[in-house]
């Protein structure tokens, strides 16, 4: 099992923690990474674009010209997609993008980001990242000196002050350990979790 140092928030070493091999040194699949990133991107998408058909324009309902004896083509509407300002043919009409996946292969490509940033040694386990105050300045402090100024940070425990402290800081993300996913994982060069955090999202990958 991966042991690895935990820190606080002053970047000291305050003890050491054994990883669940299970969760944090798992084989790295980057086909599952993959097919996670592009489920969470096109589960995202607002899908609103939209064109109108030939019976949305507007006009028609008288015919152009007679059927016959003109020399032109016939025409019974001048909303045809032939026509400009006709309908469109095959247009976007606010479709979803939405895609299903496997519960299981969402859970084992969490599992090969944690690893992996495991492996890199781009994962930092805090013991805590609760702050008096809601400042920036406290929060940038604080990465920097983990050495994680460009870094997903994810708590087990909500903290006000460190959730308003995180959000003027561009180069990081703060999240719930609930609303850990692949894709901010992958964002981001290094993870910080603290340790309420690391016994939750062993329960959850676990259970």
């Amino acid at each position: 099992m991966p042991v690895i140092d935990v820190f606080n928030i002053a970047g000291e070493k305050v003890s050491e923690i054994q990883l669940d091999e299970a969760v944090f040194g798992c084989e790295v699949k980057p086909h599952l990474l993959h097919d996670v990133v592009v489920w969470q991107r096109a589960n995202r998408r607002a899908a609103t674009a939209k064109t109108k058909s030939r019976s949305e324009v507007s006009g028609g309902g008288k015919k152009p010209w007679r059927q016959k004896g003109t020399g032109r083509a016939r025409a019974g509407t001048n909303r045809s997609p032939l026509w400009r300002h006709g309908g469109v043919v095959f247009g976007p009409n606010n479709r979803s993008y939405a895609m299903d996946l496997p519960k299981k292969v969402r859970r084992q490509a969490l599992c090969s980001a944690l690893s992996m940033k495991t492996s890199e040694n781009m994962l930092k386990v805090v013991d805590s990242l609760a702050m008096g105050d809601p400042k920036t300045k406290q929060y940038v402090k604080a990465l920097g000196a983990l050495g994680m100024e460009n870094s997903l940070v994810v708590l087990g425990d909500a903290n006000d002050n460190t959730a308003l402290a995180s959000r003027n800081h561009a180069r990081s993300k703060l999240l719930n350990v609930n609303g850990l996913n692949v894709y901010d994982i992958l964002k981001y060069k290094g993870l910080v979790i603290d340790l309420k955090a690391v016994e939750l999202i062993v329960e959850r990958l676990k259970s």
